[in-house]
C-alpha cells in the first residue's frame, strides 16, 4: 500500500510507530534521524545504550530506546512487550554484522555469530511481533537486505550466506502473508561509509574502485522505497545492473571477480577486522 505523493508522507510518516533495530549502528543512526524527521515515532534498539540515549536526546518526545542483543532470547521477549505497549506498526530490522576474511581463515565462533546476528535473530524478533504488525492495517516489516545478498563476492562468504537467506526469507513471507495486512519490504544497499568497517575492507574498497554510499544517503533512500510501496529496491549504481547479470549470466561476473582475487587475497588474508 505505497503512499501514492510527497504530500501525503508527512501524514503517513506521523501516523507511524517504528521499531528500529540495530540502532546504534551507522546506518540505524541515519534512519532514527531520517524517519524522526518524517515524523515518525521510533522505538530503537541496539547494543550501545550511550548511542541510544543520544538519539533520545536529540529527537526528545519522539525516540524510546531499549538496550538489546536480538541473539538473546530474553531481550527479544523485553523489546516486543515494549512495541506492544507502543502499538508499533512497522519493523525495520537494520541489525547485522560481518566479518571481513577468505572463508578459509574463518572459525566456528565466527560463522555462528553471523548466522545468529544476521538470520536467526532477525527471523525470531519478526515472528514475534507479527500479530502486532496484523492489527496495524498495514503494518510493515522491512528487511535491510546487501548488494551482497545477489552476488557471491570473494571474502565475504559466510556474510554473502546470511543476506542471501534473508532475501528468500523476506520474498517467502511477502508470499506468505499476502491475503493479509501486512507489508514486506526489501531493500538492499551496497557498501556504506560507516565508523565500524574494518581497514581492510575500506582499502580493499579503495584499491578496487568500489563505490560506497554515506549512511545519510542509505537513509533517505530507504525512507523513500517505504514511501513507494515498493516490495524490492537494490540501491547503487552498478550494483543492481550486476545483480541481474549474477542472475542471468553468472559466468560472467565469475571471470570479472576472478580478476580482482589477487587484490582480495592481498588485502583481505591477514584481516579479522569487524565491519557492520
Amino acid at each position: 500500500m505505497p503512499w501514492p505523493d510527497r504530500k501525503h508522507f508527512a501524514e503517513g510518516w506521523l501516523g507511524q510507530r517504528v521499531l528500529i533495530t540495530g540502532a546504534s549502528g551507522g546506518i540505524g543512526q541515519a534512519l532514527v534521524d531520517e524517519l524522526a524527521g518524517a515524523g515518525a515515532r521510533l522505538l530503537v534498539t541496539g547494543r550501545d545504550a550511550a548511542t541510544l540515549e543520544a538519539l533520545c536526546r536529540r529527537h526528545p518526545g519522539q525516540v524510546t530506546a531499549q538496550a538489546a542483543d536480538l541473539t538473546r532470547a530474553e531481550d527479544r521477549d523485553r523489546l516486543a512487550t515494549i512495541a506492544e505497549r507502543l502499538d508499533c506498526t512497522m519493523l525495520i530490522n537494520a541489525a547485522g554484522a560481518n566479518r571481513a576474511e577468505l572463508f578459509e581463515d574463518s572459525d566456528d565462533a565466527t560463522l555462528e555469530w553471523l548466522v545468529t546476528t544476521n538470520l536467526t535473530a532477525t527471523l525470531q524478533l519478526t515472528r514475534a511481533l507479527l500479530p502486532l504488525l496484523r492489527r496495524a492495517e498495514p503494518g510493515r516489516v522491512v528487511n535491510l537486505g546487501s548488494a551482497f545478498g545477489h552476488i557471491g563476492y570473494p571474502g565475504q562468504a559466510a556474510y554473502c550466506a546470511t543476506k542471501f537467506a534473508l532475501h528468500g526469507f523476506t520474498q517467502a513471507l511477502r508470499r506468505e502473508l499476502a491475503d493479509t495486512p501486512v507489508r514486506v519490504l526489501y531493500v538492499a544497499p551496497r557498501a556504506t561509509r560507516t565508523a565500524m568497517n574494518a581497514p581492510a575492507m575500506e582499502e580493499l574498497n579503495q584499491a578496487l574502485g568500489n563505490a560506497m554510499d554515506d549512511p545519510e544517503t542509505v537513509a533517505i533512500q530507504v525512507r523513500r522505497a517505504i514511501e513507494r510501496g515498493r516490495k524490492e529496491t537494490r540501491l547503487g549504481g552498478a550494483e543492481p545492473l550486476f545483480a541481474r547479470l549474477n542472475a542471468l549470466c553468472p559466468g560472467l561476473i565469475d571471470r570479472a571477480l576472478r580478476r580482482q582475487l589477487p587484490t582480495i587475497r592481498r588485502f583481505l588474508a591477514p584481516a579479522k577486522g569487524d565491519m557492520p
